[in-house]
């Protein structure tokens, strides 16, 4: 079947294009398993989409088709970003709400719309590509790899709760979500400066930190509380947004963001969330090896429930992303990188000296390279959230011994990559 593939106009209010962008929404709810959405929750998700200058694709059913319709059998989103490369902040192609009704699976669909998509996105001279997955084995085929990693967190809230390793300093305020929303933002961009693999957040961040909009109840957060830390000048260098869970042993609190603009406003907001009347337990996403970790009296106190992985990267413009980040010794490897869809294909000499980077390809050939390897692993290397030998031992850097730890010695190092923004 010849399907429709094609670009919604966001700001086009005629009728047939607006049902078309409805149609559109209530695929990616479908295609997640989600409720269908509200009259108010479409409203608000079209003013979110247009804010971020999002990009919209899908896959209709030619007009005579049974079951043709408004309702799309494929969308696909992308909207501008930015990403922290721990040496620079570089443009970020955000891609996100990616689904194919399982009707039409196995039809090319998915790879069709990506490969127009990452087009679109190197005539933007947008270096790198970035998406959160539901399913891991899906993208490493289009040139992802998983770049930054968080871990899930029950914390032990009881008696025995104590953060030796904080010194504490200024205090602390509870205010209502909407009105932290100016500070709660600054204080978020801030962090986002500073921290390598962060990514900015789209407009939809908006609404959920201020407590306007629980996507789940298609309503206003009642729950969602706010706490800041105020310095010892009165100023703030963190907060804290949470949901207890009612009156259900363990006294439950869950984190929906906590962001410290230094290592001890962090761990004040720790200490705060441990002083919660009557709270038994806290559930947080951190690093995977977040300073809270080595700063408890009693370690026991946390367990993490599960390690994943977070934000996916693809290099779409090698010498932009490898002269963009940062870099740990001095020395030339010539990088040979395989990539299917051509956009980083070939034999690229890296040259490194006083932690800057020159890039330049020398071959059309990835096999000249002396450290081989495809797109998808470099995108994994790229943060440094995973060291070059790990994946040479894993078998996807090949290369002489002599090879790859040259590579290493100029690309491992720095602070481990994160990011608080999920899309």
């Amino acid at each position: 079947m010849n399907l429709d593939l094609e670009i919604l106009d966001l700001h086009d209010d005629a009728a047939e294009n607006l049902a078309r962008l409805a149609g559109w929404h209530s695929a990616v709810n479908r295609g997640f398993q989600q409720a269908r959405p509200k009259d108010e929750t479409r409203e608000r998700w079209l003013r979110t989409v247009r804010a971020d200058q999002a990009v919209l694709r899908g896959a209709w059913l030619p007009d005579t088709a049974y079951g043709a319709g408004p309702t799309p059998v494929a969308t696909f989103a992308h909207w501008p970003g930015e990403l922290n490369t721990g040496a620079a902040l570089l443009p970020l192609h955000q891609i996100s709400e990616v689904t194919v009704s399982p009707a039409h699976r196995r039809q090319g669909l998915l790879r069709r719309m990506i490969t127009a998509d990452l087009d679109d996105a190197v005539a933007a001279g947008r270096p790198l590509a970035a998406l959160t997955v539901s399913e891991g084995s899906i993208y490493g085929r289009f040139g992802f790899g998983a770049a930054t990693w968080r871990a899930r967190v029950d914390m032990d809230v009881s008696a025995r709760f104590a953060v030796s390793g904080y010194q504490p300093y200024g205090r602390f305020e509870l205010v209502e979500p909407a009105d932290l929303w100016p500070t709660q933002r600054h204080l978020f961009d801030a962090w986002h400066a500073q921290q390598r693999g962060s990514v900015t957040r789209h407009a939809g961040y908006d609404a959920l930190s201020r407590g306007e909009w629980d996507p789940e109840e298609q309503a206003p957060d009642a729950k969602l509380r706010a706490a800041v830390h105020l310095d010892a000048d009165e100023q703030p260098d963190g907060y804290v947004l949470y949901r207890h869970s009612g009156w259900e042993r363990p006294y439950t609190a869950t984190v929906q963001d906590l962001v410290g603009l230094t290592p001890q406003a962090e761990l004040a907001l720790w200490t705060f969330l441990g002083d919660l009347d009557l709270c038994e337990l806290v559930k947080a996403t951190t690093q995977v090896d977040a300073p809270i970790t080595w700063a408890l009296a009693d370690p026991q106190c946390r367990s993490v429930t599960g390690v994943e992985d977070h934000i996916w990267l693809r290099v779409l413009d090698v010498q932009v992303a490898l002269e963009g980040r940062p870099w740990f010794g001095d020395g030339s490897v010539l990088l040979g990188i395989t990539d299917s869809l051509g956009h980083a294909h070939g034999a690229w000499r890296v040259s490194v000296r006083d932690g800057n980077a020159q890039v330049a390809q020398e071959s059309a050939d990835p096999a000249a390279g002396e450290v081989r390897l495809d797109v998808g692993t470099l995108g994994a290397l790229y943060l440094g959230g995973t060291r070059v030998s790990t994946l040479a031992d894993a078998g996807r850097v090949s290369g002489s011994p002599e090879a790859v730890r040259a590579w290493a010695a100029l690309a491992d190092g720095g602070p481990a990559p994160y990011s608080r923004t999920s899309f």
